[in-house]
């Protein structure tokens, strides 16, 4: 069963009908878990839950007989984000600038150590890698990689023969394998190099921040042609750097500050306004004791479900202009 912290906070009421409360309770977070993991978006897996259990509650009204309503909702599930994104691929093709998932914060204290592997799925990293898959390969990879699923069910859940889903596998595993990230094994490895990079960055620590980041690191902002982020993906220690210093310069005028957060599975921090509306989500990929890759949120359609949203980053608004002509990362935490 998935970790509880995959389910966002708000959760949704249950469709009126035969199934229970409790049903909706047991099943909402293996359903949200692969529907999330499929799609990257929180707002469009909450949809796809919702939908499956209205169709499971319709069958039962009618007098079908369903022996295993889980094997139903994940069958449901899995093939209503399979059609999502065939009908996505357009749109995400088109998005302006790099693309990221939503954010999905945990609320609580990461689960036991086996479900580490669990986490790793949840990275921004993964999501992104899962991008160079087809719906139908991300599907049978996540079911048998990630959920568990044997080659029979994930055949009856995606209607393809039991061969041709390992076929399906063995494809999709040299596709992950090949730029599959890494991460520290330790949570507290990876939370002393993020407080370490946040207290760099605040401090205007050049020095400091050198030592943090690896020497390739990568910063990747997602503002969807709406919030003010970078055109494309800055490569190189100094460079990534100094960028971050300019932007602790221009927190104070913007008055914004962080609380660090974990972010899908990874330590990373949401940056507020003075008026504590969301300007920002930072996601740290953390390996070999320094910071990897570095992802900034920016886009107002990604951020809406942690609460009101500041306007400091958004195009065409007063104050929210990039630093001297180059588009920013977001702001950082002062």
């Amino acid at each position: 069963m998935p970790p509880e912290d995959t389910v966002p906070p708000e959760d949704t009421s249950p469709p009126e009908g035969p199934l229970s409360a409790e049903d909706y309770t047991e099943y909402r977070p293996l359903m949200f878990s692969i529907a999330y993991r499929m799609t990257g978006s929180i707002s469009d897996a909450e949809d796809i839950v919702q939908e499956a259990f209205l169709r499971l509650t319709r069958v039962l009204r009618d007098g079908t007989v369903i022996d295993s309503p889980k094997a139903y909702l994940a069958t449901a599930t899995t093939r209503l984000a399979i059609s999502h994104l065939r009908s996505a691929r357009v749109r995400r093709e088109s998005y302006v600038g790099a693309w990221l998932p939503e954010p999905l914060l945990a609320d609580e204290e990461p689960g036991p150590a086996e479900r580490a592997e669990m986490s790793d799925s949840l990275s921004m990293a993964f999501l992104v890698l899962l991008e160079s898959l087809t719906p139908t390969e991300r599907a049978v990879f996540l079911l048998h990689e990630v959920f568990g699923y044997d080659y029979k069910e994930i055949a009856g859940i995606t209607g393809k023969s039991e061969t041709n889903c390992r076929q399906i596998l063995a494809r999709a595993r040299h596709h992950v394998d090949d730029g599959k990230p890494r991460f520290d094994a330790s949570r507290e490895q990876r939370d002393q190099v993020a407080r370490r990079f946040f207290e760099a960055a605040a401090g205007g620590d050049l020095g400091g921040l050198m030592e943090i980041l690896a020497p390739d690191v990568v910063m990747v902002g997602d503002g969807g042609g709406k919030a003010w982020a970078l055109a494309e993906p800055m490569s190189g220690a100094e460079r990534v750097a100094r960028l971050l210093l300019g932007l602790t310069r221009r927190a104070p005028k913007m008055g914004v500050h962080f609380e660090p957060a974990y972010v899908n599975g990874q330590p990373g921090a949401v940056t507020y306004d003075t008026q504590d509306r969301v300007v920002n989500v930072f996601a740290l990929d953390i390996a070999d004791g320094r910071v990897q890759t570095i992802r900034s949120i920016l886009n107002p359609d990604k951020l809406h479900h942690l609460g009101p949203v500041s306007d400091a980053a958004l195009r065409g608004v007063p104050g929210g202009s990039p630093p001297r002509g180059q588009q920013s990362g977001g702001a950082t935490p002062d």
